[in-house]
């Protein structure tokens, strides 16, 4: 092997673990982001039933070998309304795509999933009930930002960005924001 050879391999092999190691802390970081927003309405919101439970298929056969799991990052409960928020802490909350700008495909086809397959575990169970979901995205310096409300075959799928460069205090807002909205909860500042 020459001697550039030798050094563009190791150049070559330099980067891929560095590479590796920002996916590593990126996979690190998300866990982090998604146990935080967790644990902070548990904490701040008692009034809402917070986990991270395990959504059923809602198969007509009851044959479900090879299917994945349906685990929540973040389900808040109160009576009938039923809001689940997938948390995404990448370093892009958009993909392009012949110049145009959208949210993750695989992530919103993952909430509308979890959303219809719980709304069927409901209405199974007699259960009056409404079904929201969202993409709460960790904000990048990207110059553009996921927003919006969609009514999906009858069901709200929010996606928003949650700015945590900010104060606690505004990360609080903007969390206490969610509940108020999907909740008619009151704000909990002190």
């Amino acid at each position: 092997m020459r001697l550039n050879e030798a050094i563009a391999d190791n150049e070559t092999q330099a980067d891929g673990a560095s590479r590796l190691m920002d996916f590593l802390d990126e996979q690190h970081m998300s866990r982090l982001y998604e146990k935080f927003i967790l644990e902070y309405f548990r904490r701040e919101h008692p009034g809402l039933n917070a986990g991270s439970p395990y959504i059923a298929w809602n198969l007509d056969g009851g044959f479900d070998d090879m299917l994945p799991a349906m685990h929540t990052d973040i389900t808040l409960t109160q009576g009938g309304s039923v809001l689940i928020i997938d948390a995404k802490y990448y370093s892009h909350t958009t993909q392009q795509q012949f110049d145009k700008r959208s949210v993750h495909s695989g992530n919103l086809y993952q909430i509308f999933t979890y959303v219809k397959n719980k709304e069927a575990e409901l209405t199974r169970a007699g259960v009056s009930h409404e079904v929201s979901g969202m993409l709460l995205y960790a904000k990048t310096e990207e110059e553009i930002q996921p927003d919006g409300v969609y009514l999906m075959s009858g069901n709200q799928i929010s996606v928003k960005t949650l700015a945590l460069d900010k104060p606690f205090e505004d990360i609080q807002r903007q969390l206490d924001g969610i509940a108020a909205e999907h909740f008619n909860q009151e704000a909990i500042i002190e």
